[in-house]
Order: structure tokens, then sequence, then C-alpha cells
């Protein structure tokens, strides 16, 4: 069990029903910090829904969110990105006219709170290049500064979103599905930088490729119909009978779950 003053994010018995429909029941689950926790169900068990209670795009019927040791539960979601929560989406989120570079730079501005910069002219915006490209170095996508977004692989995009992500200099980051719809290749490149950037940051992810969570998550937490049926490393929740059975009575090397439901 962590020590209270490790965990920076916790649920405690999260609720969240729909007309009737129970889709988070109860769920308490603590996030370390510095540690990849990753989030996995078959389809249906509420991860989605967990992780718009989590950013404040629903509020739980009941329950409660702590980060720091603080009650966030009734906070809005800008409130919740100020304290360093930020979310990536399953939907690879750029601007695909602009290139690799100005996707960074318009996090970056968004951060400092600068967003009149948009309409100043490039040379008033070089400031903000060296860490844009500092950035892009940290994800490997350097070479593709000048590279339109809209003209970039799959897999480079989600890199991209990475570095959007990390402009913004979160505490904790909130992954939804990050390889979704990706080739063997590009989901090895994406979990390798997942992992390099994770490097003294918090990382909460959903993800159904199980290879993946095997090989980058330090904690697994297991969702089935809105209930958390168990928790730990992948050693123990992979040979977990609960846990093979919510996966259809798969083998514990074959896990593997469809997009979420609710």
């Amino acid at each position: 069990m962590a020590l209270a003053e490790e965990v920076i994010l916790e649920t405690q018995g999260l609720v969240k029903e729909f007309s009737g429909f129970v889709a988070v029941d109860g769920v308490s689950v603590r996030v370390r910090q510095r540690e990849i926790h990753a989030l996995i169900g078959p389809n249906g068990a509420g991860k989605t829904t967990f992780f718009n209670l989590l950013t404040k795009f629903l509020q739980p019927t009941s329950g409660a969110i702590f980060y720091r040791g603080r009650n966030i539960t009734r906070e809005q979601p800008a409130d919740i990105a100020r304290h360093g929560i930020v979310r990536s989406f399953q939907i690879c989120a750029v601007f695909p006219h602009l290139t690799v570079l100005e996707n960074v730079r318009v996090a970056l501005q968004r951060k400092l709170g600068t967003s009149f910069y948009f309409w100043r002219s490039e040379r008033s915006l070089g400031n903000l290049d060296r860490r844009a490209m500092q950035l892009l170095e940290e994800v490997h996508l350097e070479p593709w500064a000048r590279t339109q977004a809209a003209d970039l692989p799959y897999g480079r995009k989600r890199a991209l979103e990475l570095a959007t992500t990390l402009a913004l200099e979160p505490d904790v980051m909130l992954l939804d599905e990050p390889t979704q719809g990706m080739g063997h290749e590009d989901v090895s490149h994406v979990t390798r930088l997942i992992k390099q950037v994770s490097a003294n940051r918090t990382v909460l992810m959903v993800e159904h490729n199980m290879s993946v969570v095997a090989s980058i998550a330090d904690t697994i937490s297991v969702l089935q119909r809105g209930r958390v049926i168990a928790a730990g490393p992948y050693s123990e929740v992979s040979k977990n009978p609960q846990v093979i059975e919510a996966y259809m009575g798969t083998s514990s090397d074959s896990l593997s779950g469809g997009p979420d439901g609710p």
C-alpha cells in the first residue's frame, strides 16, 4: 500500500449513474507519484466514463476525487487543467494545417497565458521556438518540425500529441487509448515514448493493448461493469481468476478488449 504522501490522485467510492444505469460503481483508485498506472477492462467497463469524471467532463453522482490530498470533486474542467492534470484523447487532437513546430508552440502559448501571440508576427513567436524544439526532440520529432501535421504518419501524430501535452507541463498525464489504431511498429515507438516521457511524471492511461500494459505499467486497475475487480502489478493481475473471466476466459498472455463503452 502506497504511503499517503506518495499518492497524487485518488478516487473514493466514485459513482456515475445515467438514468438509472450505473456506469461507474464505487470506484476507488490510488495513483502514486511518478508511476505509470494503467486502467484496463472489457467493453463497457466504464473506463472512459471514469476519465471523464477525473477531468470533469462529467460530474459524479457520488464519491470523491482528491488531487494531492485536496478535494477537487466539484471543480470545473479549467480548474483541473490548472492543477496540472492534462488529458489526451482517443482521436488524435492536433491542428492538421499547422506545422509540427507550430502545434507545440500553440500549446506553449496556452500554458503561458499568451494566446494573443497567435495574431502576432512569426518573428515575435521565435522566443518560444527553443522550448518547442526541446519538446520535439524529447519525442524524436525534431526532423519533422517544419512538416505540416496533416502529412505525418499516424504514429508520429500521436507523438506530436504527446509533445503538445508535455508543453502544458502536466503533473499527471491522462492518456486515453494512446496506441489505438496503430500498426505494430507505431505501437512499439509510442510505447517507448510513453515510458521515456513518464520519467519524473505521473501517467494514468486507458489501454487495450496488453503487451503495452505489461511492458510499461507499474500498477494496473481492472474495471468490470463499473467496478474495480483487481489492482496491482501485471504479474499479479494477469493471473487473477476474476480478470481472466472478465476477458471471456482468454489466457493471461492475450487479454485484450474492444473499444470502451459508456
